[in-house]
């Protein structure tokens, strides 16, 4: 059963490509053209090219019929292929009787077969050929009157029984119009099917559309008749009868220059039509999501596929790709030219593919340097991951600056490369520190500013670029030509690479702020309260050398309680409301008999009652908001609480845009 669907799922798609194979040349033929050259040559006189007009009503039909066979049914699309292979065997039967015939007169010999050697090879292999011919027409008909498909045979038998050659010339010719009218009656007696299917078709369709709307038939036909594989499949098939062309004209040997060229000529000349252009988009899409399918299962092995991410399906590259194309108007341009600005946008798609990567790798890696993950196989895999995608943007960047003036958008254009070397740069060095923090066992003072100054120094960057993108886009507008899709351009990049950062960038400060003023506003345990205190910090679960105390009594790292204050103003133990006090800033802790210990020692556990609840209701309670299971665990984890939120909420928004700076630039020049 899995077999014969992943058959009808192939059938499916195969059986359609041939047209949109049809729709290309369509778009490609141009009839006023042809007609010229019609008039200069030869068959000028011929009946069938007198007449301009018909013709190109035949070409308006063959789109209609394109449009059919790739909207038909999978059931009827399979008869009407086995329909169209038996019409092509009967012709091969045909042909095959009109050789033997030929080959027949011009011997001359009109005795008996078995004493002309000759004569006797030349029928049998014609016998041969007409009984195969015959036997898959009738398999492929599903029929056992196998006569129906036997009157090529009737010149054979005629020469079997010694019939004048000239006779066997008629009987040859009564054969062909025989098969014809066998087949013309076999078109009219389904001249309705069409019809019928149509109707059929429509009542379908307006029940469809009645009851779930458009987009529900819109959806249904897209799955029905799977498109982006369709596309890709019909995009490859073009692309490989590109390459075959090329070498099958050429002898000489290709150098590894001209196999780049050789690449980009070939794309360029596949994607001269909007059907090309799409099949080109769909590969494009189907080849990152293949490349970001493999990054997962590298990292992760068949762990990956549990939680998908929707932004890592190869769908932005494709959209990009598009977006790209039609700005520069790709299809109109002459296939050098397009080649070259190929090259580019390829040059941002590959940009945008490593960009993924590095969103898929960066959670990975630094959740596995704060980890107590010992499997080197793992770390092997998440550094060399980083290592390639810190040197192959660099490469990128290098190689189209060999090809290209190295000019102001030029230099906007690659800066995309150069802020995922950045970012990734950033990323090995928080992981380097999380390894030192493992080996020396204890926590690296300030390990969250660095994280944050790390991570604001990338964001800094690729605002700044941003900006600069703005800027540039807009004097271009302003001072050259002004066009509505480039002002659009401008507005919506500007909206999500400018403002949503800027608000993102500048909420997050506030953030830090307010959570470092509050740190500074609370008392700082002493000594002697850290000794009768004799308990962890409730957040990180590590022994405290240095603590603040909160107004409800209660202590924690001013570190860990720093990261907590970014998510929420209130206790982690008791969830009172901390509000900032104002002392000053060298003021001590409070008296020691002021402050009931959370967890009193062993000795005096029988003296009294602990005011915020015993330890191991703190801890649980600490478990809870935090996820933790036990003591021990490394405080890392926590650091990201603020950056993940903020990055998440930043990539859903700068993923749909990553490439709209690069837009602008390929749209101006």
């Amino acid at each position: 059963m899995v077999l014969k669907d992943k058959l009808e799922a192939v059938l499916n798609v195969g059986l359609r490509v041939p047209s949109i194979m049809l729709l290309e040349v369509l778009y490609r033929w141009d009839v006023s053209s042809f007609f010229q050259k019609i008039q200069r040559s030869s068959l000028n006189n011929n009946p069938l090219f007198q007449y301009k007009y018909l013709a190109l009503y035949l070409h308006y039909v063959g789109y209609i019929l394109s449009l059919v066979l790739l909207t038909l049914p999978r059931q009827h699309l399979v008869k009407l292929y086995l329909y169209v292979l038996t019409a092509l065997l009967l012709f091969a039967g045909h042909q095959v009787s009109r050789d033997y015939v030929r080959s027949e007169l011009d011997s001359g010999y009109e005795g008996p077969l078995y004493l002309e050697p000759l004569s006797m090879n030349r029928f049998s292999t014609a016998l041969l050929a007409q009984l195969v011919v015959c036997t898959l027409c009738s398999c492929v008909m599903q029929t056992k009157r196998i006569w129906l498909f036997s009157a090529h045979l009737l010149p054979l038998v005629a020469r079997l029984c010694l019939v004048p050659l000239e006779t066997i010339v008629f009987i040859n010719r009564f054969a062909m119009i025989f098969t014809g009218l066998e087949v013309i009656y076999f078109l009219a007696s389904n001249l309705l099917v069409p019809y019928n299917l149509a109707k059929t078709a429509y009542r379908e369709l307006v029940q469809v559309v009645e009851v779930y709307g458009l987009l529900a038939l819109g959806m249904s036909l897209w799955n029905q008749l799977v498109l982006p594989v369709l596309f890709m499949c019909f995009w490859l098939v073009l692309f490989a009868l590109q390459i075959y062309s090329y070498f099958s004209s050429r002898d000489q040997p290709t150098s590894r220059e001209r196999l780049l060229f050789l690449f980009l000529t070939s794309v360029a000349e596949c994607c001269s039509t909007p059907y090309s252009l799409l099949g080109l988009v769909f590969t494009v899409s189907f080849v990152a999501l293949g490349v970001l399918t493999l990054c997962k299962f590298y990292l992760q092995g068949y762990r990956a596929f549990m939680n998908d991410n929707t932004m890592h399906r190869g769908m932005t590259e494709g959209i990009t790709l598009l977006i790209l194309a039609v700005q520069t108007g790709l299809i109109e341009l002459q296939v050098i030219h397009r080649a070259f600005l190929l090259s580019i946008i390829l040059f941002i798609v590959v940009a945008s593919i490593l960009q993924s990567m590095l969103e898929i790798a960066d959670p990975i890696v630094l959740a596995l340097g704060a980890s107590r993950d010992k499997s080197l196989w793992k770390h092997f895999r998440a550094v060399s991951l980083c290592l390639f995608l810190l040197v192959f943007p660099a490469y990128m960047a290098y190689m189209i600056c060999q090809f290209f003036l190295m000019d102001f958008w030029l230099l906007i254009i690659i800066s995309s490369s150069i802020l995922t070397s950045l970012q990734v740069l950033g990323t090995l060095l928080i992981y380097i520190l999380f390894m030192v923090e493992e080996v020396r066992k204890e926590p690296v003072q300030n390990m969250d500013d660095v994280i944050y100054y790390v991570n604001g120094t990338y964001r800094l960057l690729e605002f700044l670029v941003a900006l600069v993108v703005v800027a540039y886009g807009v004097s271009e507008t302003v001072f050259g030509e002004w066009t509505v899709m480039g002002s659009t351009i401008i507005f919506i990049h500007s909206y999500y690479n400018v403002w949503l950062r800027a608000q993102l960038g500048w909420q997050s400060f506030l953030l830090r702020r307010d959570a470092v003023n509050k740190i500074k506003s609370l008392p700082t345990a002493s000594d002697l309260q850290l000794k009768k205190y004799n308990d962890i910090c409730a957040i990180c679960y590590q022994d405290m050398k240095s603590a603040v105390i909160t107004p409800c009594s209660h202590f924690f790292h001013a570190g860990c309680l720093k990261k907590w204050l970014y998510v929420q103003e209130t206790c982690p133990l008791c969830h009172k409301q901390l509000k900032s006090q104002s002392q000053p800033a060298n003021a001590t802790a409070a008296p020691a008999q002021d402050i009931l210990p959370a967890n009193p020692n062993p000795a005096e556990a029988g003296q009294g009652e602990p005011v915020a609840g015993a330890a191991e209701g703190d801890k649980t309670v600490t478990q809870n908001v935090f996820g933790m299971t036990g003591p021990g665990l490394n405080s890392q984890p926590s650091n990201f609480v603020v950056e993940t939120l903020n990055t998440r909420t930043l990539s859903l928004t700068k993923k749909c845009s990553f490439e709209l700076d690069r837009c602008i630039l390929l749209y101006i020049h």
